[in-house]
């Protein structure tokens, strides 16, 4: 099996649909002899923030000198994105070799009759074997859908788990309220495990608390409450924060949007309690490094300026928000031009609601998904807003007019789709 012909075995599981439970996975990572359990885990859940916190982790750990898998979805522009060793991607042999021994054991499954594993656990089982074989000290590991029923939960133990902002998303999965969406993402915490939170809203923080005492875990909140913000522009951010037994004064992050302190200070939290409870040493060198390097392309990324192109794959109302907030507290412009594709299932109003009325011009297009909203439908809604409309629902040619109608000290915007940004990034990439 080669590269080509691995991705192409795993994107034809699509097909399967995605199934929420763990009995597939279990199954197979047990013909596999179980690769998980040898390793150990920072798992992170929530509905926003989860990539970026993952990063945050990631990125610190890196700078102390471990041996780190980063395990994150969507992918943006190349499939091995989702599956890091120390920041670089699972080379192209190793992806089709692991693959080629994954295939063989779903085969065996298929054969007993067993249903066959979605997309989703296929690519999780891979992850697991590459990280066994690489020997990595630690996976941070990121859940797709959920949490309790996500396939990465069939991990047994975790060294701490991660719960980051839970808003309305996946709602015909996980629920249509708060209590219940964070009960599903409270399902990664362990018996007597430790908890990292970021605060949440009073309904969803009960829920987590109940299922922390079920399972007698402990339970820590990060302080973003004690940030103070030192300096903040369109190139980075300085700020302080307090945790319970010491003070950081100065850390820099490159990422944008103060939600993104948010995410760096719940990082920074996992990592102090993970130190603390398992004699590891995390200097403050270390920290400060890993949260200045940290980079997470299509989160508030600014790829070129004059005029400014903004990349950010806000793709609910919670991040719609953050996004908004963020284009008015940092970028400073004459007109926003807006490039937009959304998928059907997301809260297209809530996310219109909160980005169309900033904009200037809006460019309507279309994801390379087949959950995409026509562009004649996302049309109509955003008509209603009395904005100038145009609509190229090929990718490529709604950049294209993007650039050719923005001038110097304009702001493009291109928003709506985290499986749509992967593709403009791309297209600009080679446009600059």
């Amino acid at each position: 099996m080669n590269y080509n012909e691995a991705l192409d075995y795993i994107h034809s599981t699509y097909k399967f649909g995605s199934k929420l439970g763990l009995d597939n996975i279990k199954y197979l990572l047990e013909l596999m002899g179980n690769p998980h359990k040898s390793l150990k885990f920072i798992h992170v859940a929530g509905t926003n923030g989860k990539g970026s916190t993952s990063t945050f982790i990631n990125s610190i750990l890196l700078e102390e000198g471990y041996k780190v898998g980063l395990f994150t979805s969507p992918y943006l522009e190349e499939f091995t994105e989702r599956i890091r060793i120390n920041g670089e991607n699972i080379p192209e042999d190793d992806l089709a070799e692991v693959t080629e021994v994954v295939k063989s054991k779903v085969d065996i499954m298929v054969s007993q009759g067993k249903p066959h594993p979605t997309e989703f656990e296929i690519v999780t089982a891979i992850a697991m074997l590459y990280y066994k074989l690489q020997e990595v000290n630690f996976v941070v590991l990121e859940v797709g859908l959920g949490g309790r029923l996500d396939s990465t939960n069939v991990i047994e133990d975790s060294l701490v788990s991660v719960i980051t902002p839970i808003g309305f998303d996946h709602m015909e999965y996980l629920g249509n309220t708060l209590s219940k969406i964070a009960y599903e993402k409270a399902g990664i915490i362990k018996n007597r495990g430790l908890v990292v939170i970021h605060p949440q809203d009073r309904e969803a923080m009960e829920t987590i608390k109940e299922v922390s005492n079920e399972r007698e875990s402990q339970l820590f909140a990060a302080p973003i409450e004690s940030i103070i913000i030192k300096k903040y522009d369109e190139y980075s951010i300085k700020f302080d924060v307090e945790l319970s037994d010491e003070k950081f004064h100065d850390l820099e992050i490159k990422l944008l949007g103060k939600h993104q302190v948010n995410n760096a200070v719940v990082a920074l939290t996992a990592v102090k309690i993970l130190s603390r409870h398992n004699n590891l040493n995390v200097s403050e060198a270390s920290i400060r490094n890993g949260l200045k390097k940290a980079r997470w392309p299509g989160r508030l990324e600014v790829i070129r300026r004059k005029p400014t192109l903004l990349l950010d794959g806000a793709h609910n109302t919670h991040g719609a928000k953050a996004l908004k907030k963020s284009i008015q507290e940092i970028f400073k412009y004459n007109k926003l031009i807006v490039v937009i594709g959304v998928l059907e299932d997301k809260d297209v109003e809530g996310i219109l609601n909160e980005i169309i009325p900033l904009s200037d011009k809006v460019i309507i297009t279309k994801p390379n998904n087949p959950r995409a909203i026509s562009v004649d439908i996302l049309g109509e809604k955003i008509k209603t807003f009395h904005k100038e409309v145009l609509i190229y629902e090929n990718i490529n040619d709604a950049v294209d007019k993007s650039l050719k109608i923005s001038k110097e000290d304009d702001l493009v915007l291109y928003c709506g789709s985290l499986y749509m940004i992967g593709d403009i990034r791309t297209v600009l990439n080679k446009n600059i």
